[in-house]
């Protein structure tokens, strides 16, 4: 590890979005990620947001078939505009988890899905071993302390290397799609597809 990241990056993809257990590297990733959609979704409702920003083309309509409709974790998809689509992914099956991440209490996570995360971002590189010092933080309190020139009680008392997730940055303003709106989100169902 280099030294300590000190930058805000979004915590639901690196946390959250490798327990969907699509590969690194796949074709298609997601432009950003989030945990709540203003005025339709909050962080309780155990949410991940998808927002891909892709050409409708075969090649992407193909990635979307394989990888994201039949995801057995999707709950709704909506096409923003012509090339923004959003995958609604239920988290509930990680509801541990997901309550530790808004939290901002990584170590928290179960063992199950520390191992899906850091098998995502592999064993080699600045960005796993980051990753490895957030989901296992007592292990880097040393390092930490002696990076940021604190003493090493303090990043004791503290315990997690890794910030909170900002909410509102993890929120996604986009308008709600039309058929929410006349319907409710009840009536949202995957047999449109």
């Amino acid at each position: 590890m280099m030294g300590v990241y000190t930058q805000y990056f979004q915590k639901s993809k690196v946390f959250l979005y490798p327990l969907l257990k699509l590969k690194k590297g796949i074709a298609f990733v997601p432009e950003q990620t989030y945990i709540a959609w203003d005025k339709l979704y909050s962080p309780d409702d155990m949410k991940l947001m998808c927002l891909y920003n892709a050409e409708s083309s075969t090649k992407y309509l193909s990635f979307e078939t394989r990888y994201l409709k039949s995801h057995p974790l999707l709950e709704a998809y909506f096409q923003i505009d012509e090339n923004k689509h959003v995958y609604v992914f239920d988290m509930s099956e990680y509801k541990y988890d997901h309550k530790a991440f808004v939290k901002g209490k990584y170590s928290k996570f179960s063992l199950r899905s520390k191992d899906i995360i850091k098998e995502f971002f592999g064993t080699v590189g600045n960005i796993s071993d980051y990753v490895v010092s957030f989901l296992r933080p007592d292990e880097y309190h040393e390092l930490y302390a002696d990076a940021l020139g604190v003493d090493l009680d303090l990043i004791k008392n503290v315990y997690e290397l890794c910030s909170p997730p900002d909410l509102e940055k993890e929120t996604i303003f986009e308008n709600i799609p039309q058929e929410i709106e006349i319907f409710g989100n009840n009536s949202i169902s995957l047999d449109k597809f």
